[in-house]
């Protein structure tokens, strides 16, 4: 389907609780890059440096099931919160979301990448 170099290591890819087409990943370098592939197919929404330390490695990221933040955990121990910007949790505010129609937006965006059916 897609494919996503983000020029390190991967240390975590995670799925949004609340969005078929928001994901999350890590890398070696100490950066979150956060994806809305409704928005955005081939390039982060967000990226942003959470370590402070040139050798800390950045291997675990978590949505909150609730509310729009994510928490990153490095290899030194450290854990980081972040607030997604209001692009990227509009989906959180949004009385119109349901099961079916993130279904459906995801629907959407596999018809976009799905080979043609012979005939």
């Amino acid at each position: 389907m897609f494919t996503f170099d983000l020029g390190n290591s991967v240390g975590d890819v995670v799925w949004s609780p609340y969005s078929a087409t928001v994901f999350g990943a890590v890398t070696d370098d100490g950066t979150v890059h956060i994806f809305d592939l409704s928005q955005e197919k081939y390039e982060p929404l967000c990226q942003q440096s959470v370590v402070q330390k040139k050798k800390t490695k950045v291997n675990h990221l978590a949505f909150n099931q609730h509310y729009p933040i994510i928490a990153v955990g490095d290899d030194r121990g450290n854990c980081v919160t972040l607030k997604l910007s209001p692009n990227l949790r509009k989906c959180l505010k949004d009385k119109s979301y349901s099961k079916e129609n993130e279904i459906a937006k995801m629907e959407k965006l596999l018809e976009l990448v799905r080979e043609p059916s012979s005939k």
